[in-house]
């Protein structure tokens, strides 16, 4: 590993990953997370004076009386060599294995060690492995070759673990357990093993489809692919073969995009969902309303596309933020109720599909969604927030059902206080222009951080009074009433219709939705860009699209406001490679009027 000696784990260990999540400064993993896997390991390995919690201690000494720990390195077809990290339960009785390709981090299979004990301690193998190209040089976390970023290589390298397993584990029944990365590699191996080995599987903060997620609506998302690519354990140069490096750097200068939406299209777990429903694999999946790196939308799209006994949970939050904590070494004493339930549901679900565990899934509804910002929070040390009472769940047939009716909102011009309003009649001939190009603080959230702040009870404020109007635009509605003190509820993808002219022939604009309390703060709701192509400078143009999908309670006597800027450091614009801002002028037309399509459950 490294020349450090074996940290500590003390209960502030623990109580870093439960408050404050699995993401750390920047593209990082919390460091508390590598110190507590680090621990265990060096423990499990029979190391002597490793300071763990009892918790761990207990956990450590129960796995090694039960069960053979392995670092064993699995040879691909290829000859590349992935490491990997093996528990081998001791007695003769069948057992099923879970295996668990990592998440996409410089420590490969490190960082979730604790899960794999706690799935050990319910009666299962475990073979985690770290995906080839991930890891730092030099660590034993870490495997050879080239990332092939969920492609073809993964899909065999899934089935050679899976040979492995089979051959030094005896495994009664397989499955498949991944977070991120992970997870849309374990959704692709069951669909692509020639053998049709996969019986169940569980794939956390997923993927539906692997191009759109990066590149949807003509934008491309630059901050969440910069980060995948720091976030390999190495430099690009070195972690991607020739071609992969050649496309990715396409896309990041906006190049061979038809190239880069194929290559991302073959990586989806959405154009395979055939294969997966013929085979009848029960798929357990996850996602946040406030993804940045994989959308929400397309993962609900690929799950209703699912004939498979199937479960969708819907957290709030960021990539990540719901289901890591559990992943990575939350004990007893959580700080706020319903911590752990993301992670433990998931266990569950393998309980009853593997070890043929009689439990409440069965009548587990298909969809169960939690809606934004519905916790209870009391104010804690450090000026943030804690839950006292987790948000909300609603649970559906399908999310399909969540969407019962509808209302339009229409844009008008300019008012008395310089914004335009939400009305509900339809305006026609106004415009208003702002100067695109600069960045503003209407912004969707810091990159994982924003919605790892939400997940634990802490959603960024934003002033909307001090949004800079020349450089964006925003309409309101008056504050709106409502009963049981919810004025409406959003359930699912909100859509926007409206006129843009650009003083050239492309023009990016990003709406967002935001929630409007008496004070003038306000919270992000959901939002997406928009990036218009082939303009004819200063022409007006109709566009229409959908933003990410939400589940929202907007309380009695707030306000919505929708906000149209044209910069967001998520994501590309149109006007990058332009010295000087750009006029660009938003207007309804007769008979398309501009207008805010906002979805009610």
């Amino acid at each position: 590993m490294t020349s450090d000696a074996t940290p500590s784990v003390t209960e502030a260990t623990l109580t870093d990953i439960a408050t404050n999540g699995i993401w750390g400064p920047g593209h990082t993993v919390n460091q508390a997370v590598v110190e507590v896997s680090r621990a265990l390991l060096a423990s499990l390995q029979g190391e002597e004076g490793v300071e763990l919690p009892p918790e761990l201690a207990e956990l450590v000494a129960g796995i090694r009386r039960v069960a053979t720990i392995g670092l064993p390195r699995i040879v691909a077809n290829d000859g590349v060599r992935l490491s990997a990290f093996s528990i081998r339960l001791k007695d003769d009785a069948p057992r099923p294995v879970v295996i668990v390709p990592a998440g996409w981090n410089p420590y490969g299979w490190l960082p979730f060690l604790h899960a794999y004990l706690k799935l050990a301690q319910r009666g299962y193998h475990v073979l985690a492995y770290s995906p080839r190209g991930i890891g730092i040089e030099g660590w034993p976390s870490t495997s050879e070759g080239f990332v092939d970023v969920a492609g073809p290589n993964d899909w065999a390298d899934g089935s050679s673990v899976i040979d492995y397993a089979q051959e030094s584990l005896a495994p009664s029944r397989i499955g498949f357990l991944g977070e991120s990365y992970g997870s849309g590699i374990s959704q692709l191996v069951a669909a692509h093993d020639p053998a049709g080995r996969v019986d169940a599987v569980v794939a956390l903060s997923t993927w539906g489809n692997l191009a759109t997620s990066l590149y949807n609506n003509g934008t491309r998302h630059l901050e969440a692919v910069q980060a995948l690519i720091d976030f390999t354990g190495g430099p690009l140069e070195t972690k991607f073969d020739e071609g992969t490096r050649q496309l990715l750097k396409d896309f990041l200068s906006g190049r061979n995009l038809d190239e880069v939406v194929a290559w991302g299209t073959e990586r989806s777990p959405d154009a395979y969902v055939d294969q997966t429903n013929a085979r009848g694999i029960p798929t357990f999946v996850s996602n946040t309303w406030h993804e940045t790196l994989f959308p929400v939308n397309p993962v609900l799209d690929l799950f209703e596309r699912l004939t498979v006994p199937k479960r969708l949970n819907l957290w709030i939050g960021d990539h990540g933020a719901p289901e890591g904590p559990g992943l990575a070494g939350l004990v007893l004493g959580a700080p706020f109720p319903g911590l752990a339930v993301p992670i433990k549901e998931a266990y569950e679900w393998l309980d009853h599909h593997l070890l043929g565990i009689d439990n409440d899934v069965t009548n587990w509804p298909p969809v169960n969604s939690q809606s934004q910002f519905t916790y209870r929070t009391v104010s804690a040390p450090g000026g943030t927030d804690l839950i006292t009472v987790p948000a909300h769940r609603e649970t559906y047939g399908s999310w399909q059902e969540a969407t019962t009716g509808s209302e339009a909102w229409y844009l008008t011009g300019t008012g008395a206080t310089g914004d335009g309003a939400l009305t509900d009649k339809p305006a026609a001939g106004w415009s208003r222009e702002f100067e695109a190009g600069a960045l503003t603080s209407a912004v969707a959230g810091e990159l994982l951080k924003a919605g790892q702040r939400e997940w634990f009870g802490n959603p960024g404020a934003y002033a909307l009074a001090e949004f800079d109007r020349s450089r964006l635009l925003v309409w309101s509605t008056e504050p709106l009433d409502g009963s049981d003190d919810v004025a409406r509820r959003i359930r699912g993808a909100a859509g926007v219709r409206l006129a843009v002219r650009s003083g050239i022939d492309a023009a990016t604009v990003i709406a967002y939705l935001f929630d409007v309390a008496p004070d003038g703060t306000a919270r992000i709701i959901t939002h997406e860009p928009y990036t218009a192509t082939g303009l004819t400078p200063n022409v007006s143009t109709d566009i229409a699209w959908l933003l990410q999908a939400v589940s929202y309670d907007l309380p009695a006597g707030h306000r919505l406001a929708l906000v149209v800027n044209s910069r967001d450091p998520l994501y590309s614009y149109a006007g990058s490679d332009l010295p000087a801002l750009t006029p660009t002028t938003i207007g309804s037309v007769s008979g398309n009027e501009a207008r805010l399509e906002l979805p009610l459950g």
